[in-house]
């Protein structure tokens, strides 16, 4: 569904009263959602109200990921499917929508512009940028979660609209909380002494262009870097004076690990699949600020 206001018009004119059925129904709305993140906001807004399953669980990947039979065969029986365009979704987004045809697919990501993966990669004097794919990772933005969790309350109202006051009264809260958070984490990075660092896997670009920094991403799209993009890693680290290489928890560290010991650098150990967002996101914050002092 492209437009949130399109799919309540849609499930307003094309159900009627059914719509009212849907609301008196006593049983919760059942929500897929492709990452952990995308649960806690479902279940802050839709309260006892939802049924939040997850895809791509922790210890998990959504680059590597495959959905299990079991979670084809639930799937049968969900209401909405909230999709945010990461890499297993494009490829079984089809045979997903074909396991239940009555499921709404909602893109959380309508209406954010999607940035081309930005990697920076080489010595200072010779760094290239690499821009070939579109970067699913919009949940690292706080301000640009504000827009997935209205799209989030939309869907909810216009699937049980006679909760719509108790939907509408949790989102405001998080909605606060969101703006919030924005301005400690605007505050953290006010005075720090430099605006780049180094990540494994580069999965914080809206993070650091929400907060004007920049990150250097040593993995290469997607893949394990050879001898020479792991030798501009490491020139590039002298180069910036990196003290800190973080890693994703779900990926393995031992390419990190070799530039910190060729760099002197220390890895540090973050997770953008956290599914507490709002405290997961202040710890990333500050740990990034405490490394670039």
């Amino acid at each position: 569904m492209k437009h949130t206001a399109a799919l309540v018009l849609l499930l307003v004119f094309q159900f009627g009263s059914a719509g009212v059925a849907v609301a008196a129904d006593l049983s919760p709305i059942v929500v897929f959602v492709s990452v952990l993140p995308q649960k806690y906001f479902v279940e802050r807004i839709g309260g006892d109200r939802v049924h939040v399953s997850v895809m791509v669980g922790p210890g998990q990947t959504p680059e590597l990921y495959e959905p299990t039979a079991k979670q084809m065969v639930r799937m049968a029986n969900a209401q909405v499917y909230f999709r945010l365009g990461i890499p297993f979704e494009e490829v079984w987004m089809g045979r997903i929508a074909a396991t239940n045809q009555d499921m709404l697919i909602v893109n959380c990501r309508e209406g954010i512009p999607i940035r081309p993966t930005h990697l920076i990669n080489g010595s200072r004097s010779n760094v290239t940028t690499i821009h070939e794919e579109r970067d699913p990772h919009v949940w690292t933005s706080p301000p640009l979660m504000r827009i997935m969790a209205a799209h989030i309350k939309d869907t909810l109202v216009a699937l049980d609209p006679t909760h719509r006051e108790e939907f509408e009264t949790n989102y405001t809260r998080l909605d606060h909380e969101l703006d919030d958070l924005d301005r400690e984490i605007r505050t953290l990075f006010a005075n720090v002494t430099t605006r780049r660092f180094m990540v494994f896997h580069p999965a914080w670009d809206y993070f650091a262009d929400t907060y004007g920094l920049e990150q250097i991403a040593i993995e290469n799209e997607g893949k394990e870097p050879g001898a020479k993009s792991l030798a501009n890693a490491i020139d590039q680290a002298e180069a910036e004076d990196i003290s800190v290489i973080f890693v994703q928890k779900q990926i393995s560290a031992t390419t990190a690990q070799a530039v910190a010991h060729a760099t002197g650098a220390h890895i540090v150990q973050i997770d953008p699949l956290a599914e507490d967002y709002l405290e997961n996101m202040r710890f990333v914050a500050k740990t990034f600020a405490d490394a670039m002092r």
